[in-house]
C-alpha cells in the first residue's frame, strides 16, 4: 500500500462489496488486514467463511537471469478457523503441510500462471490463509477468484480476471454451485473449473461414470457462474480506483533476443530437423543438441559474436543462451506445423495411436496383489496391500475429521528418467499425482458391506517416457483385480494433447504423448473411464480460444484409447483374481443381533481383548453392531469365527452336545459351560437314580454329554438333563425289565387270585 505510515494507517477506510452469485452472498474486502504488502483481499460468504490472500510481487533485486517464473503460492490450514486444536500433547500448533493444502495449491498455481506474460522474473508469491470456515464445505474455489482479485488491484502484468467455480451433477441431473461436502459425496459428478470471461484455463473432475454430454453440461454451467464472478472482480475493481491509487508495477523481463531468428530459421531448415524423427528420448536430445551447435557454428561464420553475456555495444552479438532459445523456437514451430498440416508425429504413430501395450500380473510373490505396466517406454509397477477395517486414514486437517479406505500413492524415482540427485520426502508431483490416480479409481471400488477391507496401491515408476500418472491408473486397476479386490468395471486413462494455429484456428488432437512431444500443446487433456463412462479428468489449457467442440472431439478419441488399452489388460487379467493371496489377511462380517453383541463383548471388552490376544487378530465392533474379524491366517481366523458363532448361538429344545463341568455348588447343582456360557444343572437331572451328592456321578473338569430339556428366554434360562452312559442305560434297562417282571408276576398273581375267587 502507498502513502503508508502509522499515522496515515489508521485512517485507512476499507472497501467492502457485495455480490450474489447463484444465491450465494460472496464479500470482497480489501484496506483492512495486511498493509505492508503490495496488497491483500479478504473475502467472506454467507456461511461463516473468512478467507484472507495477501501477495507480494518483488520488484527490485531481482534473478535476472531466470528461465522461469518464480510464482510461490501457499495455502495454509489454520485450525482455529474451525474451532479446532491440532497435534498431540507435545505440539500443539500447525506444522507442515497437509496433502489437501499441497494439492490445493497447486490447484491455485495451475490457473494463474499462465495469465502472466512469457520470460517475467518477477518473484511473486500468493499465500492464501483461512480465517474462519464452517467447515461444510471445501474452499478450493474462492483462493483461485481472490488471487486473481489481488494481482489485478496490485497492478501487476496479469492478463485477465480468472475464477474458480466448484459444481455437483446430482443423480436427479440437478447441478448445485458450491456444494457442500454431504452434496460432493451425493453427486455422481463434481467438478472444479477455472475460467476467464471468454476461456477455460483449467479443469478437475471426479464422477460415477458420467457421460460425455453430462460432462459438457457441467462445464457448460460452470463457465456461466464463473462469468458472473469474473465481472464481480471487474466491478470492484471499478470501486477501488475510485477510493486507492493504483501505482503499476514494474514487470522485469528475460527474454531471448529474438532479431536475429530469421537467421536462425533460415538455417534450420524442415529438412534438417528430419534427425530428430523416429528418435527415442536420448537420442532425441542429442540430435537437438547437434542441431544447437551447428546454429552456433552457423551464426559464427556469419560474423556473430557470442557473449555470456551481452554487451550494449555490442552490434552483432547474441547472448550465449538466447540461441538455445531460438533453436527451441524454431524446433517447436516446425514440429506443430508437421502435425497440424500433415499429421506427422516424431514417432510416426498415428494422432490417435496408442503406444504398444505390455502387462505382467502378480510379478511379486509376497505381495497381496501386483501388475506391471508398460506402454513404449514408460512402466508403472502397481502392488495392492489389503488389511483390516480399522486400518483406514484418518484425515486430520482443518475441515472436519474423515477417513479414506482407499489409499494411493506414486513414486516418481530419479532412476526413471536418467537422472541422479538426492533422495528426498515425496515432493507436490507425487502427492498430485496419487491424488489423480486416487479419483478415477475410488468410483469402481466395491462397498465396505460387500469387501471390508482397506485398500492401498503403490505405483512405483520405473521408468518414463511420458504419461506416467496415467500408467499408474491402468496399473493400479489390474493390480486391484489381481489381489481379488471385487471391482466394478477396469478403468484406464489416457493422455491427450491438442494444437492449435491461432492464424486458421485449425486443431488437431494427439493421444498418448511421449516426453519428446510434452513441450508442444495448448492444451492438456487428461481423461480415465471405464467402458460405461468417466470417472475423472484433468485439463489444463495454455490459450484463449477453447470451443466445446474440442472437448466432444477429445472424449470421442478418448473412448477409442481407453477401449484399447482394457481389451489389452484383459487379455492378461480378464476378471477378478478367484482366490486371496495366501499372505492376505482374511476377514469376516458377521451381522451382530443387539441383544447379542454384549455376551461378545463382556464386561469392559474382556472377551474381545482376549480373542485378539489368543488367537492374532482383530475385531471390529462398528456403530450398527456389525462385526469385522480380520486375522493374519486361516487357521486362526477359524478359531474365532467358530467361538464368535458358539457365542451367538441360541438354545434350542433337544439339542444335544458335549459340556464341561466348571464348578460344583454345594451338593446339588452343578455348573457346566458352553458356547462361552455357564448353565446349571440339577442333581436330579444327572441321573436315572437318587443319588446323595452331584460328585457320585460327574467332577469338576468331565466331559459330559447334556440334553436341553426346557427353555425359558425371557429369564434366560435352559433345562439340562445328563445323557446316560452305556454302563448306566444296561442298568436302566435291567432295572425296568426286572420292574416289568415284578408288575407282570404282581398282574398275573391278581389275576389268580380273582379267577379262585369267581369259583
Amino acid at each position: 500500500m502507498i502513502w503508508l505510515s502509522d499515522k496515515t494507517a489508521v485512517l485507512i477506510k476499507p472497501l467492502k462489496k457485495t455480490y450474489d452469485i447463484e444465491g450465494t452472498k460472496i464479500t470482497f474486502e480489501t484496506g483492512k488486514l495486511g498493509l505492508l504488502i503490495n496488497w491483500a483481499v479478504t473475502i467472506s460468504d454467507d456461511n461463516d467463511n473468512v478467507l484472507f490472500v495477501s501477495t507480494w510481487f518483488k520488484q527490485e533485486w531481482l534473478n535476472l537471469a531466470s528461465d522461469f517464473f518464480p510464482l510461490i503460492v501457499e495455502w495454509q490450514e489454520k485450525f482455529y478457523a474451525t474451532g479446532k486444536i491440532w497435534g498431540n500433547r507435545f505440539q500443539r500448533r500447525e506444522w507442515r503441510p497437509t496433502d489437501e493444502a499441497t494439492l490445493t495449491a497447486r490447484l491455485i498455481d495451475r490457473p494463474i500462471r499462465p495469465m502472466f506474460p512469457k520470460g517475467i522474473v518477477n518473484d511473486t508469491q500468493i499465500i492464501a490463509s483461512v480465517l474462519s470456515s464452517s467447515g461444510e464445505r471445501e474452499l478450493w474455489i474462492w483462493w483461485i477468484t481472490w488471487a486473481s482479485l489481488w494481482l489485478i488491484i496490485a497492478w501487476t502484468p496479469f492478463e485477465w480476471p480468472v475464477a474458480g467455480c466448484k459444481v455437483s451433477l446430482m443423480k436427479d441431473d440437478s447441478i448445485i454451485f458450491n456444494p457442500t461436502s454431504i452434496q460432493e459425496s451425493e453427486a455422481k459428478l463434481n467438478l472444479l473449473t477455472a475460467w476467464t470471461l471468454d476461456a477455460i484455463t483449467m479443469v478437475e473432475a471426479w464422477a460415477y461414470e458420467v457421460s460425455n454430454e453430462e460432462m459438457i453440461l457441467a462445464l457448460e454451467k460452470s463457465h456461466d457462474i464463473i462469468k458472473k464472478i469474473c465481472l464481480a472482480q471487474n466491478d470492484f475493481i471499478e470501486e477501488y480506483k475510485k477510493v486507492f491509487e493504483i501505482v503499476e508495477a514494474k514487470a522485469v523481463y528475460n527474454k531471448p533476443d529474438e532479431s536475429i531468428y530469421w537467421e536462425v530459421k533460415e538455417f534450420l531448415t524442415s529438412e534438417k530437423m528430419e534427425v530428430l524423427y523416429e528418435k527415442w528420448k536420448k537420442e532425441f536430445q542429442s540430435e537437438l543438441d547437434n542441431l544447437d551447435l551447428e546454429v552456433r557454428e552457423y551464426l559464427i561464420s556469419k560474423w556473430y559474436t557470442i557473449w555470456e553475456k551481452l554487451s550494449e555495444d555490442d552490434t552483432k552479438s547474441i547472448d550465449e543462451t538466447s540461441i538455445w532459445s531460438l533453436v527451441y523456437k524454431r524446433v517447436k514451430e516446425v514440429m506443430r506445423k508437421n502435425i497440424l498440416e500433415k499429421s506427422k508425429r516424431l514417432d510416426g504413430r498415428k494422432l490417435y495411436e496408442v503406444r504398444p501395450v505390455v502387462w505382467e500380473v502378480w510379478l511379486l510373490p509376497r505381495t497381496h496383489g501386483s501388475a506391471l505396466f508398460q506402454r513404449g517406454m514408460t512402466q508403472a509397477l502397481s502392488i495392492t496391500t489389503l488389511w483390516g477395517p480399522d486400518d483406514v486414514q484418518t484425515l486430520d486437517g482443518m475441515m472436519p475429521e474423515s477417513e479414506k479406505r482407499y489409499i494411493h500413492h506414486y513414486n516418481f524415482p530419479q532412476y526413471s528418467v536418467w537422472e541422479v540427485r538426492m533422495m528426498r520426502w515425496v515432493g507436490r508431483r507425487e502427492i498430485w499425482h496419487w491424488a489423480l490416480a486416487e479419483r478415477a479409481l475410488v468410483p469402481v471400488l466395491p462397498d465396505l458391506t460387500d469387501f471390508p477391507y482397506t485398500m492401498r496401491v503403490v505405483s512405483e515408476i520405473t521408468t518414463c517416457n511420458g504419461s506416467s500418472s496415467m500408467a499408474s491408473v491402468c496399473g493400479s486397476t489390474m493390480s486391484l483385480m489381481n489381489a481379488w479386490v471385487p471391482i466394478k468395471e477396469p478403468v484406464a486413462w489416457v493422455a491427450m494433447w491438442m494444437i492449435y494455429d491461432e492464424e486458421t484456428h485449425e486443431y488437431k488432437i494427439l493421444s498418448d504423448i511421449q516426453a519428446q512431444e510434452d513441450f508442444l500443446w495448448d492444451m492438456d487433456f487428461k481423461v480415465a473411464r471405464t467402458k460405461n463412462g468417466i470417472t475423472a479428468m484433468q485439463l489444463d489449457v495454455k490459450i484463449k480460444w477453447l470451443k466445446m467442440d474440442v472437448f466432444r472431439d477429445a472424449f470421442k478419441q478418448s473412448e477409442w484409447a481407453v477401449e484399447y488399452i482394457i481389451s489389452k489388460m484383459l487379455e492378461v487379467q480378464p476378471k477378478v483374481a478367484e482366490k486371496l493371496s495366501p499372505y492376505a489377511p482374511l476377514i469376516m462380517t458377521i451381522n451382530v443381533p443387539v441383544d447379542k453383541i454384549s455376551p461378545i463383548i463382556w464386561k469392559w471388552w474382556e472377551n474381545v481383548q482376549r480373542m485378539e490376544k489368543e488367537y492374532g487378530v482383530k475385531i471390529s465392533i462398528a456403530d450398527d453392531w456389525v462385526t469385522t474379524i480380520t486375522a493374519l491366517n486361516q487357521e486362526w481366523w477359524e478359531k474365532v469365527i467358530a467361538e464368535i458363532k458358539a457365542i451367538l448361538w441360541t438354545p434350542e429344545v433337544w439339542y444335544k452336545w458335549t459340556w464341561v463341568v466348571a464348578k460344583i455348588i454345594d451338593w446339588t447343582w452343578a455348573i457346566v459351560e458352553f458356547k462361552g456360557k455357564s448353565w446349571m444343572i440339577h442333581i436330579s437331572k444327572l441321573t436315572y437314580k437318587r443319588i446323595e451328592k452331584v460328585e457320585d456321578v460327574v467332577k469338576v473338569w468331565d466331559i459330559v454329554n447334556f440334553e436341553i430339556v426346557e427353555i425359558n428366554l425371557e429369564k434366560w434360562r435352559i433345562g439340562l438333563k445328563r445323557e446316560l452312559n452305556e454302563v448306566e442305560l444296561k442298568e436302566l434297562e435291567e432295572m425296568k425289565a426286572k420292574k416289568d417282571a415284578e408288575l407282570k408276576a404282581r398282574h398275573d398273581a391278581e389275576v389268580a387270585k380273582k379267577e379262585t375267587e369267581q369259583k
